[in-house]
């Protein structure tokens, strides 16, 4: 019989994502970020004396809030819903009505089950209506679901939703290749392995759509 935290570690090592929203609770941005900094300098300090640290050594008497900081305003600064990048878009003045890819987008993110980096490539794309976005955006939408606990399921249906959104359109695709350290380096320690997510919206679920996609990025998947 399976307890509850063997349940829970099972669930993990399986990245079961169970909605597309992340799990933030009402009253997340009740107290400043200068409080939560406080508050986790204080957990870091006392997780590192629980494992035996000397805290008073000159290397170590920095960490906890340089981890504190970390976490609030660089790893997971993208939970903050002030930090959500303004999706700036334009009318389609070039009428330019073919596929848009952003390719080898640089993806940071942090797996929620352990804490372990997510690191790897999001592949980005849209067909206008008849608005256009500019590119930096789209680097900065994927930057901004990133930067919080993460899911990859659930960060690639974000992006996807986001863009909809600021687009006006269901025609818009991405697909993420990353490596997850809580699996390359813990559990089964597969340091080759790396997981790949799609989700397609409107055209991109014609056959022909999609491959064209997959050809622009050059990835050796069959979906």
């Amino acid at each position: 019989m399976i307890n509850n935290e063997e349940f829970h570690d099972e669930i993990g090592n399986n990245h079961i994502s169970t909605n597309a929203n992340n799990p933030i609770r009402e009253d997340a941005f009740a107290i400043s970020d200068e409080e939560k900094i406080e508050r986790i300098k204080k957990d870091v300090e006392n997780m590192l004396l629980t494992l035996g640290m000397d805290l008073t050594d000159d290397s170590l008497k920095g960490t906890p809030n340089r981890v504190a900081k970390m976490f609030v305003k660089e790893i997971f600064g993208g939970l903050n819903p002030n930090k959500k990048p303004k999706a700036s878009t334009f009318d389609n003045n070039y009428k330019y009505g073919e596929m848009l890819v952003e390719k080898n987008i640089t993806l940071y993110s942090t797996c929620e089950h352990h804490l372990l980096p997510i690191i790897g490539r999001a592949h980005v794309a849209y067909i206008s209506n008849g608005t256009v976005i500019g590119l930096s955006k789209m680097n900065r939408i994927v930057e901004y679901y990133a930067k919080r606990p993460q899911v990859q399921e659930r960060l690639t249906m974000q992006i996807v939703q986001e863009l909809q959104r600021a687009l006006g359109t269901e025609d818009v695709a991405c697909v993420i290749d990353a490596k997850h350290l809580c699996v390359n380096s813990r559990g089964i320690k597969d340091i080759e392995s790396s997981t790949v997510t799609s989700e397609f919206g409107g055209k991109f679920k014609e056959a022909q759509t999609r491959r064209e996609f997959l050809d622009y990025i050059k990835l050796e998947t069959k979906f």
